[in-house]
């Protein structure tokens, strides 16, 4: 009888302990996409000049990491947008390796896999300098990740960048 009563206090201790660790998988549920947003350049470097050219829109921009240990993901049919609905749509393949990153940059410039940049052919700023929010949504249209960020809240050095995963 002792023995089986040992058996059953295990039993039940263990599966309190699995009840823990199952708890978890639900609670990072909200990243469960490949694709993060691994920082933010907000707020472009100097005077804001939406200018094509001698503009700084090129100086702001949002960097995408697969965060994946083995997956490749193409970008084509992303979407990027902002609270307002400012929107950018990967139309090109551009794909991520596994640990790579693009930077999704403003202006007009060559898109390069080599370089991992992604220009948005527009020269119109896309991040608010005080506050915004920034949704990857995937080709499904459901979201891959979203963040908001408030200058004052986020930005503790002012330099108008924001780390959001490393």
């Amino acid at each position: 009888m002792r023995m089986r009563a040992t058996l059953t206090a295990t039993a039940v201790a263990a599966a309190g302990t699995l009840g823990l660790v199952a708890a978890v998988p639900a609670q990072a549920a909200e990243y469960s996409s490949a694709l993060k947003i691994k920082g933010v350049q907000y707020d472009a470097p100097g005077k804001d000049s939406n200018k094509c050219s001698g503009g700084n829109t090129k100086d702001e921009y949002l960097t995408i990491k697969n965060y994946s240990r083995t997956a490749t993901v193409n970008l084509k049919g992303y979407v990027v947008k902002d609270a307002a609905g400012n929107r950018f749509t990967f139309k090109a393949s551009h794909k991520l390796e596994p640990g790579d990153y693009v930077k999704l940059r403003g202006g007009r410039g060559t898109d390069s896999d080599a370089k991992n940049v992604v220009y948005r052919q527009n020269c119109n700023f896309i991040w608010n300098n005080d506050k915004d929010t920034i949704y990857v949504v995937k080709p499904s249209g459901s979201r891959a990740d979203v963040h908001s960020y408030t200058k004052s809240k986020n930005d503790r050095d002012g330099n108008g960048y924001i780390t959001f995963h490393k």
